[in-house]
């Protein structure tokens, strides 16, 4: 992993998987409990910058971008469905070693991690989940009409393109995002390969890769956390309060002010949650 003064965040290592290839770091002390952080759409492993450093005091951090997002390898024809997202991260599991870690999900990386052990096989030590995408239904308006139209809009033309993304992108925070920060998080999306890969995504992600496992909530023995931003404009709090309902012993905590980007907009508070958390023996 390489950080430099300004924040410059760089996946040094790479995983050949079916998918593509995955870059991804793993940073801390090597003998300590690891943590693997699992980021959603339309970002990076990049969002987890400020909660990876505080928890690699204490755990191993392993990051990592999904197959068609920041770093990792785009390409057409590129399988980047949920499903897929969660086959990678049960390969990468293996690829690393990680016989039971602790998993740390946002957004549909939630669906991702869910995927992952109740289909896979992919086994956990515990499991946080940041406004996870794991409830039917999801999937702004807007959102479908992206993906129903995907190869109409990988046309657009580039700066028009670059508005879109960064408007959508700054739509997860009340709060407002530091302007480096959304440059950072468009960035990716806004070369010729980045543009198409974005449509991509969407247009291969639906409900159904939630509906085949949200019925299965209940099978979860492990300790959960489900940690909400109570002003998420993507997916209401009610939702919070709905998934935590479905887990057996699930632990619910609502931060104050925050949106859909929790990273962003209170990563102190967020912080604080995962390594009260990530601490119980």
């Amino acid at each position: 992993m390489t950080v430099d003064a300004r924040g410059s965040w760089t996946l040094d290592r790479t995983f050949a998987g079916p998918t593509g290839t995955v870059r991804w770091a793993s940073f801390g002390p090597e003998d300590a409990p690891p943590v693997v952080l699992v980021h959603g759409t339309p970002f990076s492993s990049y969002v987890w910058r400020a909660v990876a450093r505080t928890l690699a005091v204490e755990h191993r951090v392993y990051v990592w971008d999904l197959p068609g997002y920041g770093a990792s390898e785009m390409r057409d024809g590129q399988d980047v469905s949920l499903a897929a997202q969660g086959r990678v991260l049960t390969e990468l599991l293996a690829h690393w070693g990680l016989d039971r870690p602790a998993v740390v999900a946002h957004d549909f990386g939630g669906c991702v991690a869910l995927r992952a052990h109740l289909l896979h096989g992919a086994a956990y030590e515990r499991l946080a989940l940041v406004d996870p995408v794991a409830l039917a239904p999801w999937g702004s308006d807007s959102y479908r009409l992206l993906g129903a139209n995907a190869d109409v809009f990988s046309r657009l033309p580039p700066a028009l393109h670059r508005a879109m993304i960064r408007e959508y992108i700054a739509s997860t925070s009340p709060r407002g995002l530091h302007p480096a920060v959304l440059d950072r998080l468009a960035e990716p999306w806004c070369t010729q390969e980045g543009q198409a890969a974005f449509y991509r995504q969407i247009a291969q992600n639906d409900q159904r890769y939630t509906d085949e496992i949200q019925g299965r909530y209940g099978e979860l023995e492990l300790p959960v956390l489900i940690c909400w931003g109570t002003e998420d404009p993507w997916i209401p709090v009610a939702k919070a309060k709905e998934l935590a309902a479905l887990v057996p012993g699930a632990e619910l905590r609502l931060i104050e002010g925050a949106g859909h980007l929790v990273q962003e907009d209170a990563p102190a508070e967020l912080t604080g949650e995962l390594a009260r958390f990530l601490g119980r023996g």
